[in-house]
């Protein structure tokens, strides 16, 4: 989970996952909620097959930035509840 600018899918049989690292707040929602689908210690980090693409959907749904979007292979995709807002902190310094 590197703090790189571009969007990265993940491809599996019934959904694909999709990742936008510099989104990405590290809630670790995925990586608590199916760690064996999100492990950061593997390559690809992102195996959406160990799991069924309607609980990755879910697990999916709870990240808080945004990273994370899914479309299923049927058609159906990922559609927010609430808009993401991304703000720019002060520096500390």
């Amino acid at each position: 989970m590197s703090g790189g600018t571009e969007k990265k899918a993940y491809e599996g049989r019934s959904i694909t996952v999709t990742f936008e690292a510099r989104r990405c707040l590290h809630a670790a929602e995925c990586v608590d909620g199916l760690p064996e689908v999100f492990d950061t210690a593997k390559r690809p980090w992102i195996r959406p097959d160990a799991a069924e693409a309607e609980h990755l959907a879910e697990v999916v749904r709870r990240c808080p930035s945004g990273a994370l979007r899914y479309e299923l292979v049927d058609g159906g995709s990922e559609t927010p509840d609430r808009p993401t807002q991304l703000r720019a902190t002060p520096s500390d310094s």
